[in-house]
């Protein structure tokens, strides 16, 4: 499918993201610094994927979101909430929950902010509750928003779309829904989909985004899986 965010750009300019499935992505650029974000293990429904990086990011260690060992290349892991370094990387993790109910049902979750080509990305996790006004403040504005959209075990259509219009990201990405590889009890992306009207589909694509590309109004950006 043509779009301009599958147009090969030069990595010096631009950040290639590719989506593994599930919740799990892996952005590149030219800086020699790789990023996955929520490995996930057998039993997901999507083929496990031979993929390297210098820097993993685990919201909740579940087995669909903590499964660093499937990542080659020596990363580090960063598994806790707080600011840090990471082989240059500024990387922001702020703690959040799995469940409406502060952890009780599900545990705990991250949220993870960092920046790569001066453009910055949220992934949102396994978020399981509506952001409190001060974190919500403190998140708003990014440019690519990694949202769960599914239900059942994290926020569902209705609250993702609240999220999104909340943070007002310039590119939201759905993840962590029901489709032909994973069976999970959780609904499509379609519910979602339905409360915005714009919307691209990339199909089986990375993007490759860069600052000068990223649109306004927020842009739903659709991708399916390369797993």
């Amino acid at each position: 499918m043509s779009s301009r965010f599958t147009q090969e750009k030069d990595l010096s300019r631009a950040v290639r993201v590719s989506w593994l499935g599930h919740a799990m992505f892996l952005l590149e650029d030219d800086s020699g610094i790789r990023v996955v974000t929520d490995p996930f293990a057998e039993g997901v429904g999507y083929r496990l994927p031979r993929v390297e990086a210098e820097v993993v990011l685990v919201s909740h260690d579940h087995f669909d979101h903590g499964n660093a060992a499937i990542v080659g290349g020596n990363p580090r892991v960063v598994r806790e909430p707080g600011t840090r370094q990471v082989d240059g990387l500024s990387v922001e993790g702020f703690p959040t929950f799995h469940d409406p109910k502060g952890g009780a049902e599900r545990g705990k979750n991250i949220i993870f902010r960092w920046r790569m080509k001066d453009i910055t990305f949220l992934h949102l996790g396994d978020l399981g509750h509506a952001l409190d006004e001060g974190l919500a403040g403190e998140l708003k504005g990014p440019d690519v928003l990694f949202v769960p959209v599914g239900g059942t075990f994290t926020i569902d259509d209705a609250q993702a779309a609240e999220v999104v219009r909340t943070l007002a990201p310039r590119i939201a990405i759905p993840m962590h829904f029901r489709n032909s590889a994973c069976n999970f009890p959780i609904l499509t992306e379609e519910p979602f989909l339905a409360r915005f009207q714009q919307v691209e589909r990339v199909g089986k694509n990375p993007v490759y985004l860069s600052r000068e590309d990223l649109p306004e109004p927020t842009l739903i950006l659709v991708m399916d899986f390369l797993a």
